[in-house]
């Protein structure tokens, strides 16, 4: 492509650039996602003045009882924001959930281990495998949260490169498989836990013994990822490629840079080593689960109900610590286990904004339940497209349309999910919908189109990046690289979940799709 081409975009990419500055400046007049819920939960205390006054309410299905709106503007409702506020906080399903697997998944950050993991993934691939590497690597890449986009972007750059092909292309194949397959993974990550508290307090509206564990989407998940890297893969060789042919890359040192990211001997042995502890981990739960009488088993011997399945996210944590602290023992980045503590601490604190807005969303979840109004809301929704014959398909397509919109505006997936999740749960739940097909649905939206807005502050880095190997690019550059692999996931990731609802396949260990 001529500079003169870059300079001026065809005029689909123009109308497409000029509603996404729309999306940026109507994005950057939302306030903070705190400031968001704040509003919200005033919302729902003005709300549930109005409608108790109106006498709204909802006959439940699942008891036949009357379910009337409460008002907060009473004796009882004042008492309950106030006297209710730090339980509301400390009862939030994901708030412990996520600080107990950031407490592991820091040590094996700080330690280096996730890192040389996602280095090592992809350094010394055959060419011919490179692309499907890159994009499984970068998919798989969400465990190690911000530091997969600070690693593997500038070295699926280099790794292109180094195998004669365009340092662009690698690039846009690391940023778009991070990005758009983020809720897709071959491990479990700190965003199932997450996902899976938020949908838990979704899903206590309709019942309030339902757990959703981090294991529900597993299955789901790890298909997901290998899926989706085959679909990245088809789209860059197949599309891409052409695309990224008449773009001249700049850029000098790329030999040294690639050296610096190869593995040293010392790393390769910490690999090594934190493998053997993780393969030692899994021996020991296999054998803890093994014999029929086991105490770590559920109850009538059950697998599925054992504390093994449902505390896993303390065992996800404990696995992430261990591993990283022989890792860094093995290299020296963590020599004693003095230094495990400090390492644990650097996670709570990277935590530190994700809790502000968790406080806020927890009364906002808090007030819609006591007011009923969550209730009412999902039942008078459910009766509406029940009374509509309204196939579930047709609401997934609705609900993915629904997020995929909001996503371009809210780039934060707990905050989206935690504004959606006590309306869509509980109203699909009624419709015999499980929290955890519903969450699944949720997982593709919010994950397509995040390499395509402008909101996203990785979006800018990947920009950045990209001007080191091309100056003159700008935003319609990395946009014409990136829409194909957006629009690919979103409508390939789509029909796949089309298609695992239709063949009834579980999306988790004792999870049903339908």
């Amino acid at each position: 492509m001529t500079n003169t081409e870059n300079a001026r975009p065809t005029r689909s990419m123009s109308l497409l650039l000029g509603f996404l500055r729309g999306v940026e400046r109507v994005g950057n007049k939302l306030p903070h996602p705190f400031w968001l819920f704040a509003m919200m939960a005033v919302l729902v205390i003005a709300l549930s003045a109005v409608l108790n006054a109106l006498g709204a309410s909802a006959v439940s299905p699942v008891d036949g009882e009357t379910i009337r709106v409460k008002s907060l503007l009473t004796a009882e409702g004042l008492s309950t924001i106030i006297g209710d506020a730090v339980e509301n906080f400390a009862k939030f399903p994901p708030l412990a959930l996520i600080i107990v697997v950031m407490l592991g998944v820091s040590v094996a950050e700080q330690s280096g281990l996730l890192n040389a993991m996602l280095r090592g993934s992809v350094t010394r691939v055959p060419a011919k495998y490179l692309t499907f590497v890159v994009a499984l690597a970068g998919i798989t890449g969400s465990v190690a949260s911000d530091a997969a986009y600070v690693v593997l972007i500038p070295l699926g750059a280099l790794v292109f490169k180094a195998v004669g092909r365009s340092p662009i292309l690698g690039l846009v194949v690391a940023f778009g498989s991070i990005s758009a397959g983020y809720n897709a993974s071959l491990l479990l990550t700190p965003t199932d836990a997450l996902l899976a508290g938020l949908t838990t307090s979704a899903a206590h509206f309709i019942d309030p013994a339902y757990t959703v564990t981090p294991l529900a989407n597993y299955f789901f998940s790890i298909g997901s990822a290998l899926f989706l890297a085959v679909v990245i893969t088809l789209v860059t060789e197949f599309v891409l490629t052409k695309r990224a042919a008449g773009m001249t890359a700049d850029g000098d040192g790329i030999d040294e840079q690639l050296g610096e990211m190869q593995l040293s001997a010392v790393e390769r042995r910490g690999l090594r080593n934190a493998g053997l502890t993780l393969l030692a981990a899994v021996v020991l739960l296999v054998v803890a689960l093994a014999p029929p009488a086991s105490p770590f088993r559920g109850e009538d011997g059950g697998i599925l109900n054992s504390p093994i399945v449902t505390g896993v996210a303390y065992l996800l944590g404990v696995i992430f610590l261990l591993t990283g602290a022989v890792y860094g023992r093995t290299t020296g980045s963590i020599p004693t286990a003095r230094q495990i503590p400090g390492a644990m601490a650097k996670g709570v604190v990277d935590l530190a904004p994700v809790v502000v807005l968790f406080f806020a969303a927890s009364q906002f979840l808090a007030f819609f339940k006591w007011t009923h109004m969550g209730e009412v809301l999902a039942i008078h929704a459910a009766a509406l497209l029940k009374s509509a014959n309204v196939h579930p398909l047709v609401l997934f397509l609705g609900l993915i349309v629904l997020v995929t919109c909001i996503n371009l505006v809210i780039t934060s997936g707990s905050a989206q999910w935690a504004l959606m999740a006590p309306i869509v749960v509980p109203m699909l739940m009624l419709l015999d919908v499980s929290p955890e097909t519903t969450q699944a649905v949720y997982r593709i939206a919010d994950s397509a189109t995040n390499l395509i807005t402008p909101m996203s502050p990785y979006f800018a880095m990947a920009l950045g990046l990209l001007q080191r190997y091309r100056k003159e690019a700008g935003i319609g550059t990395l946009m014409s690289l990136t829409i194909p692999i957006s629009f690919a996931v979103l409508v390939s990731w789509t029909l796949l979940f089309m298609a695992w609802w239709a063949l009834g396949i579980p999306l988790g260990p004792g999870v049903p799709v339908r």
